[in-house]
């Protein structure tokens, strides 16, 4: 399967803070992935050398084969951060028609994407009044559609359940399993194993900047273990 991200020797350091080690692995494309590991073990890290926000000390990473340090890796990327942040005087209408124009998408074309992402994401009715009386699960919904802008092949996701009840996970999830479905790639960082189990094709799990495992679920998870079960044994040595 051809890679849609690949990091070869990737590290990271911070003056003695090694917070990246020689990290190996590839995404396939059209594949659902996610990036597991405790807090502080390089996962943010490693999403902010695959944006650009940072450059890898040594080693490299590739976006559908082009190096993660030019800007036109990044034309065919969504991405929703954790802590996404919109302003509170917009709604979450302006807010994807903002996006839109920051990616230079023509109006008529941007207002048919952003008639068709607010049915995606479930929010008919709510897309016109005003973010600061928006849930923290609304907000979140709003930036996954944002990210879906431009119909992206790579969607890069940030804990996208984060503060969703069970029935927005399960929309969520469900809207993921569709792109997915559709040819996209998921690359996503969760917290929520069993979530991760129930859909993702492959993961990785790091610890203190090592990778520990990289595979598929399926080889992963075996002899009855669940994959929480697995992550707690790797991460505790």
């Amino acid at each position: 399967m051809p890679a849609m991200i690949e990091l070869n020797n990737a590290t990271k350091r911070y003056d003695s803070l090694t917070a990246v080690d020689n990290v190996s692995f590839s995404v396939g494309k059209g594949e659902y992935f996610a990036l597991l590991g405790p807090n502080g073990a390089g996962k943010t890290t490693i999403v902010k050398m695959l944006l650009g926000f940072t450059r890898p000390t040594s080693g490299s990473l590739l976006l559908n084969g082009i190096p993660s340090t030019r800007a036109d890796c990044r034309t065919a990327v969504g991405y929703l951060s954790e802590n996404l942040h919109i302003p509170p005087y917009l709604s979450g209408w302006q807010y994807l028609q903002r996006c839109a124009e920051l990616l230079d998408i023509r109006r008529s074309d941007a207002t048919d994407q952003c008639r068709r992402i607010v049915e995606l994401i479930g929010m008919q009715g709510r897309e016109y009044t005003k973010v600061n009386t928006y849930s923290k699960g609304m907000i979140q919904r709003f930036g996954l559609g944002a990210a879906l802008i431009g119909n992206p092949k790579l969607l890069i996701l940030d804990e996208p359940t984060a503060g969703l009840d069970p029935i927005g996970i399960r929309e969520i999830r469900q809207l993921l399993e569709s792109l997915k479905h559709q040819g996209m790639t998921i690359f996503l960082n969760s917290h929520l194993l069993s979530e991760v189990e129930k859909i993702c094709d492959a993961a990785a799990i790091i610890n203190r900047g090592k990778l520990l495992v990289k595979d598929k679920i399926s080889a992963i998870v075996k002899d009855g273990e669940t994959l929480e079960d697995v992550f707690v044994r790797l991460v505790k040595g």
